[in-house]
């Protein structure tokens, strides 16, 4: 009697900072239409990411994943940079 494992969340994000060890900060940006008045308004999260291998940079676009707690404030992993800083 297996049960299954939920299907984890994934973000696509920016990489912020990377000055701590092993740690990025990637920043999620999405667009939503107000209810009201109808503008779009971008709304922006800051998640603290797991990186193993120190792959991620500054101005990376990567791609993180739900995992367990890792310290206090990380919850998600660098699963791959999709695309590197310029």
């Amino acid at each position: 009697m297996s049960e299954a494992r939920a299907k984890r969340k994934f973000r696509i994000g920016r990489v912020v900072s990377d000055k701590a060890e092993k740690t990025v900060v990637v920043t999620v940006e999405r667009s939503l239409r107000h209810p009201l008045y109808g503008r779009v308004v971008r709304k922006r999260r800051k998640f603290m990411a797991h990186d193993a291998e120190g792959k991620a940079r500054l101005g990376d676009v990567v791609e993180i994943t739900e995992t367990r707690p890792m310290s206090k404030c990380k919850r998600w992993r660098v699963v791959r940079v999709v695309s590197e800083a310029k």
